[in-house]
C-alpha cells in the first residue's frame, strides 16, 4: 500500500480523510486554493512520480468549481509523473444532460468525460450515475459503484412490515427491482413527466398496489425535493400507509430541506457522496457513509482485484 496514494480537492475532504482512515493511508498532502482572480492554483506536496493515485472530488456545489479544480489536480498529477490517475467522482454532475432531448442542446455529460480524460485520469471511479450509459462516453475504464445494497440493509435492518419497493420513474426501474428482490418485496413503478427545463415534474400514476404497505421510494438523487413530496403524496392517495425515501446523491438545492421537513414523508435516507451540511439535516434525513465502499474499491483497484466481486 506504500505505493498508494489518495488526494482530496476541496469539494469534500472528509470522505476523503474516512477513505483513507479505512485504507489506513494517510491522506495525500497537496495545495488547492482558489486566487483573488478566481483562478486555482494545485500544487501537489509529495513525491507521486511512478504511484498509484487517487483523486476524490464530487462534483458537488459550486460545481462548475470543483470540476475545474479536478481537472487541474490531475494534469498536476500527469506532470508529476504519476504512474496512474483515477479520478474518484462519487457524484458525477451534469448526469441529467446524456443526450440529446431538445433541438440544439449540448450533451455535457460527454464534454465532462472528455475534459478528464484530456486531463489526465487513466480511470475513473463513480457512483449511481443517472444512467450506466454513461460510461460509454469514457474511452478509459469506468467503475461504477452503487449505494443500493447500503441502503437496502439498512431498511432490511428496520424490520419494516409490508413492504413494496417504488421506482420513482422508469429510468431507476431496474435498480428498484433488484431493491426489492434484496429485501423480498413487491415492485411498483411511478409514471411522471419532467416539465421543460425548470426542475418541475408532475406525478402521473402508479403502476402496482401500494394499498396498507410501506412504500420505500427508490431514486439516485433527491435535488430540490418536488418531484419526492409529488411521490409521496401519490402513494398516499393510493392508500400506502407510511411512506420512507432513499437516494444516493443528496443534493438537497433549494426549498429542499424545507419541502422535506413539511412532507408527509416518514424519513429520508441518502448517503454522503456529497457533504451534508447540519444546515441540511434534519430529523428526517439520515446520512449513511459511502467511504468503505470507495475504499474497498480503491483498494481492489490498487492490488488489481475484481470490483464487480463486491456486490455478488
Amino acid at each position: 500500500m506504500d505505493e498508494l496514494k489518495v488526494f482530496s480537492g476541496n469539494a469534500h475532504p472528509s470522505l476523503a480523510k474516512a477513505i483513507t482512515d479505512y485504507l489506513g493511508i494517510p491522506l495525500g498532502k497537496c495545495e488547492v486554493i482558489q486566487f483573488s482572480n478566481e483562478n486555482t492554483f494545485v500544487r501537489i506536496l509529495e513525491n507521486v512520480r511512478e504511484r498509484d493515485t487517487f483523486v476524490v472530488q464530487p462534483l458537488s456545489t459550486p460545481v462548475n468549481s470543483h470540476l475545474v479544480e479536478l481537472l487541474i489536480m490531475l494534469d498536476a498529477l500527469k506532470r508529476a509523473s504519476s504512474g496512474r490517475i483515477t479520478a474518484v467522482i462519487p457524484y458525477y454532475a451534469y448526469g441529467r444532460s446524456d443526450k440529446k432531448d431538445q433541438p440544439r442542446v449540448p450533451i455535457t455529460a460527454r464534454l465532462i468525460a472528455d475534459l478528464l480524460t484530456v486531463a489526465g485520469a487513466n480511470r475513473v471511479l463513480t457512483v449511481d450515475l443517472h444512467k450506466p450509459q454513461i460510461q460509454g462516453f469514457f474511452n478509459i475504464p469506468v467503475d461504477e459503484l452503487t449505494a443500493f445494497y447500503l441502503l437496502a440493509n439498512y431498511f432490511a435492518g428496520k424490520h419494516l412490515p409490508d413492504i413494496a419497493v417504488v421506482a420513482t420513474d422508469f429510468g431507476i426501474s431496474k435498480q428498484a427491482r433488484d431493491l426489492a428482490a434484496r429485501l423480498k418485496a413487491p415492485l411498483a413503478i411511478m409514471e411522471k413527466r419532467r416539465l421543460g427545463n425548470d426542475d418541475r415534474t408532475e406525478t402521473l400514476n402508479v403502476i402496482g398496489d401500494v394499498k396498507g404497505k410501506v412504500a420505500l421510494t427508490v431514486d439516485e438523487e433527491i435535488d430540490t425535493a418536488g418531484s419526492l413530496v409529488g411521490v409521496v403524496n401519490a402513494l398516499l392517495d393510493k392508500g400506502a400507509r407510511e411512506v420512507y425515501a432513499l437516494a444516493t446523491h443528496a443534493i438537497l438545492s433549494g426549498p429542499a430541506v424545507q419541502r422535506i421537513a413539511e412532507s408527509h414523508v416518514k424519513e429520508v435516507v441518502v448517503t454522503d457522496t456529497v457533504p451534508v451540511p447540519d444546515s441540511k439535516r434534519t430529523d428526517k434525513i439520515t446520512v449513511l457513509t459511502i467511504a468503505p465502499l470507495l475504499g474497498e474499491a480503491i483498494r481492489r483497484i490498487h492490488t488489481g482485484q475484481s470490483v464487480g466481486a463486491m456486490f455478488e
